[in-house]
């Protein structure tokens, strides 16, 4: 034990917390100004050494900030089975990032591992599966990550280079499951499940012809587009043009650009014109977890139709309904979990389906939690990120009816409905949200069922809607229940949004409190877009009575 402690000084002294600043691991894990990470990500290190110490496996730690600016970064860390980092371990991940000395920081270590029975210093090993995207801060700090895992004696730490960070997740699940998973795997797995989901297409669809052959891809200018490079070269049924792809030139990370821009701006990304009217085009972030679809309006001035992850849940939700409807010897739990920003207009289409709704708080880590309650879980935020989840009792299921009726009624079509689930399966990114798969799953879906991109836009009409957010001086004022749609303090309140809420017709409304910043966010929905604005309008207006702040838009 005096090793060990002696080599988490030593380490905990080239990497001193930043004077002045706190770190929280929020939703996505530790994001900050890169420049100012290199302790946290030394110590999420540690994190991550001592959770794979406890657990016996193999965990990741992957070095993004997803989304944000180029000049930012973060750090989170992947449990065994490729989710994100148990709840539990998020206020000792806090405290250390926060801890103001080597000293202290080394008596948290020692304390949580003997509170958490790790066995330190026992010879037990441990791995971490480490990956970055192509921010310029990211090689730094992989080499503070890499010191921090160091300094738990008997832990390895394993870089598999600049990757995607569902590909990251991808593979620690993989990893720990004894199956194959380095980057050409993950590249196999998705072109040839892709390219089987194609072939078991219907032959009698007439609307076959229907579906465009061209896709232009935005990848935000991060990692996510030189991956579709790589993987369109085994796909030769759909022709994929990558533009913002992070070549030299095309411009900086998820400026004027990304799934994150299109989908709050409701513009074209940099590098699309007038010359793509009329092909459906699709937008991934900058680490390629989130994916959003659109098409350029006519005579617009660059403005879209977008269709985001609420109408990607909803096609997910339709083919599997319809091929679970083939299968009664299959019976099966289907679920959607959706968040209070989930449009009202998508809950309702979902419900109508027949499905079972239910909400979670806003982040994937709550949606994913709840989808595992189900044999076959669906999430999806409106931003684009979501996935699929398959109980591993109703994979086993699958698998024996698959065989069964391939055995007895080959090329039948429960058998061809059984293959489809199969490679459903094997193509969607069953660990996290993955842009990738997500948007190869949705091109093969959209193939099966001979749509074309305005039929997917048809499926209903989003409410208008208006988010708003206003500075506050401590967010904590604001506390809410129900998954976020309903404020329990200040008592007064929520009787006054629904009184607002009352006067428009299908007027809904919420404030939760922001989970990294002293902001209240504000999300209104009614029948125009004129009254969406007023309903978020008048509710910022008694939040700022009420806790005295600065509305913003």
């Amino acid at each position: 034990m005096a090793d060990q402690l002696s080599l988490l000084l030593d380490s905990a002294e080239r990497f001193p917390l930043p004077n002045g600043l706190r770190f929280s691991y929020g939703t996505s894990g530790f994001r900050s100004d890169g420049s100012v990470l290199g302790s946290t990500v030394h110590r999420a290190g540690i994190v991550a050494a001592l959770r794979s110490l406890k657990t016996g496996s193999t965990v990741g730690l992957v070095i993004t900030a997803s989304h944000n600016p180029v000049c930012d970064n973060g750090v989170k860390i992947a449990d065994p089975d490729g989710s994100m980092m148990d709840q539990s371990w998020e206020p000792f991940a806090n405290a250390l990032a926060n801890a103001p000395d080597p000293n202290s920081l080394a008596q948290l270590v020692l304390q949580f591992a003997k509170d958490e029975e790790i066995p330190l210093g026992s010879g037990q090993s441990a791995e971490v599966l480490l990956a970055r995207d192509t921010r310029p801060t990211g090689e730094t700090l992989l080499e503070a990550a890499k010191q921090g895992i160091s300094s738990i004696i008997g832990t390895v730490a394993i870089d598999m280079g600049i990757l995607t960070t569902p590909e990251l997740h991808w593979m620690v699940r993989c990893w720990n499951n004894g199956t194959k998973a380095t980057e050409s795997d993950y590249f196999a797995q998705l072109s040839n499940s892709f390219r089987s989901l194609m072939e078991l297409a219907p032959h009698d669809n007439l609307n076959f012809d229907t579906v465009e052959k061209k896709l232009i891809v935005d990848g935000a200018n991060g990692v996510g587009g030189s991956k579709l490079e790589e993987i369109k070269k085994n796909i030769t049924s759909l022709e994929i043009d990558v533009r913002n792809s992070g070549k030299e030139g095309e411009g900086l990370l998820n400026e004027g650009c990304g799934a994150d821009f299109v989908q709050k701006e409701k513009f074209a990304p940099c590098g699309f014109s007038l010359s793509d009217l009329g092909i459906r085009c699709a937008s991934l972030d900058g680490d390629a977890d989130r994916l959003v679809f659109f098409r350029l309006i006519p005579n617009s001035n660059n403005k879209i139709e977008l269709v985001d992850g609420d109408k990607i849940l909803s096609l997910f939700a339709i083919f599997i309904q319809e091929q679970l409807s083939l299968l009664e010897e299959l019976p099966a739990r289907l679920g959607v979990v959706q968040t209070a920003y989930a449009n009202g207009a998508a809950t309702d289409y979902i419900k109508n389906l027949g499905l079972e709704v239910i909400f979670a708080p806003t982040g994937v880590k709550y949606l994913h939690e709840k989808a595992l309650e189900y044999d076959i879980g669906l999430y999806f935020e409106a931003n684009g990120h979501g996935t699929i989840l398959f109980s591993k009792e109703f994979l086993s299921q699958l698998d024996s009816v698959n065989r069964e009726l391939s055995s007895k009624f080959p090329g039948s079509k429960k058998q061809r409905a059984a293959s489809r689930l199969v490679v459903v399966t094997q193509l969607i990114n069953q660990a996290v949200g993955d842009a990738l798969s997500g948007l190869l799953l949705v091109e093969a879906i959209l193939h099966n069922k001979g749509w074309s991109f305005q039929k997917w836009c048809n499926l209903y009409q989003d409410l208008p809607s208006r988010q708003l957010k206003v500075k506050v001086a401590d967010r904590t004022a604001i506390v809410t229940a129900d998954a976020e749609t309903r404020v329990v303090k200040p008592a007064a309140l929520q009787e006054l949004i629904d009184i607002e809420t009352a006067k428009y017709t299908h007027g809904r409304c919420f404030v939760r409190p922001s989970g990294t910043e002293d902001v209240v966010r504000i999300y209104a929905e009614a029948a125009t877009q004129d009254s969406a604005d007023s309903l978020a309008n008048s509710v910022a207006q008694h939040v700022n009575h009420i806790l005295g702040s600065d509305i913003k838009t």
